[in-house]
């Protein structure tokens, strides 16, 4: 069985995310466009290095493994602010890879992230600040992802780590911690609404998708439904690692058996560094709203900031 686009879990990224364009981004800024045009042109046949995203995002098409192409979960598409020019050489660099990207958007200086939406998008990766704060402003599932973490490994998995207040769930109890006197009152107020759930956050779309793939692969095996042999399945494991500890962790447990999300580990840390949990858990991906979160963990994992909430007021 195939996976239309509108059923599969799809990726935006930018190309400044998959690869490292620094060098093209400071020629722009210290000369101007023709400059960049020229400079891009004239290196059309060099591979571009990797970026931020970039090893996530082979980890994640890893999904695909087992089935014919095209016919896979998961999709990757481009959204990028250089013009169709510069997309000659982006993807000759997808094709040295091997990235089974096929749908890109070139905007020659535009801001990508309306089209989030258009392409069915349930995350956009970005290393643009701007475009990153205007996507979730809007309501979107956007990240700055700030580190690239560790290459390739072995172990036939994709993990993925998330905060849970002001990332899978709203700020609701997020704002109410940090007004007067809110520690008492949070710890009082989660006790009281422990059966009610949270309104969700910019991340919920995507942790939606990803539960519900594992899900899927559980009901299925371990080869694609396409039956095409190409390797073991590459199979999704999933955390959250909030600041939260006993008793407010009752709600965080309801709130995601009220929407009908499974993970597979919850960490509630009472103020334990979380970097400690990522040493441990090695994941590809981890979201949090709170940039002090991501001291020291770059090695560990792709740091993706989510600038919603009150923490970013």
């Amino acid at each position: 069985m195939s996976y239309p686009i509108e059923s599969k879990i799809v990726i935006a990224v930018s190309s400044s995310a998959l690869f490292n364009l620094t060098e093209s981004d400071e020629i722009f800024r210290m000369k101007g466009e023709n400059a960049y045009r020229e400079w891009m042109s004239a290196r059309s046949e060099d591979v571009l290095e990797p970026g931020n995203a970039f090893w996530f995002v082979k980890r994640f098409l890893s999904l695909n493994r087992g089935y014919a192409q095209g016919q896979g979960p998961a999709e990757v598409v481009l959204l990028s602010r250089n013009d169709p020019e510069a997309g000659i050489r982006i993807f000759k660099s997808i094709r040295h890879y091997d990235l089974d990207i096929i749908r890109a958007a070139f905007l020659d200086g535009r801001s990508p992230y309306p089209y989030i939406g258009a392409f069915g998008a349930a995350l956009f990766l970005s290393t643009n600040t701007e475009d990153v704060k205007a996507a979730v402003d809007d309501g979107l599932p956007a990240g700055l992802i700030l580190s690239p973490g560790f290459g390739e490994d072995e172990d036939g998995e994709l993990r993925v780590a998330f905060d849970f207040d002001g990332v899978i769930a709203g700020d609701e109890a997020e704002r109410l911690y940090r007004s007067p006197g809110g520690q008492e009152r949070f710890a009082e107020m989660e006790l009281r609404k422990a059966e009610t759930p949270l309104d969700p956050g910019p991340m919920k779309p995507f942790f939606e998708k990803l539960a519900a793939l594992q899900q899927h692969q559980r009901f299925t095996g371990s080869t694609g439904s396409a039956g095409i042999e190409g390797g073991p399945m590459t199979r999704i494991r999933t955390a959250i690692i909030t600041a939260r500890n006993a008793p407010a962790h009752e709600r965080v447990i309801n709130t995601l058996k009220r929407w009908g999300i499974f993970t597979d580990e919850i960490f509630f840390l009472g103020g334990i560094e979380k970097r400690r949990i990522l040493e441990a858990f090695k994941p590809h991906l981890f979201f949090d709203d709170q940039l002090r979160h991501f001291e020291d963990a770059g090695p560990m994992a792709a740091c993706v900031h989510v600038p919603f909430g009150v923490a970013n007021a």
